[in-house]
C-alpha cells in the first residue's frame, strides 16, 4: 500500500472540511474497517447492526 495519499484520487475534503476516502482507496486498503465509511466498497460487512443496515439503506438512495 501507497504511504502518500492523493487528494481526488485517495480522499477528497467534504463541504465540511472533513476527509472523506474514496471507493478506490478503501479497495486498495483490502477491508471494510468497520467505520460505516461512506463509499465503503465492502457493503459495510464489519459494521456492527443496527448500523449496518441504516448505512445500507442510505447507499440504495
Amino acid at each position: 500500500m501507497k504511504l502518500v495519499l492523493t487528494e481526488g484520487v485517495d480522499y477528497y475534503l467534504n463541504d465540511n472540511g472533513l476527509l472523506t476516502f474514496t471507493a478506490k482507496y478503501l479497495s486498495e486498503r483490502g477491508y471494510c474497517c468497520g467505520n460505516g465509511c461512506k463509499h465503503c466498497p465492502y457493503e459495510y460487512e464489519a459494521v456492527p447492526e443496527p448500523g449496518r443496515s441504516e448505512l445500507m439503506k442510505r447507499q440504495d438512495r
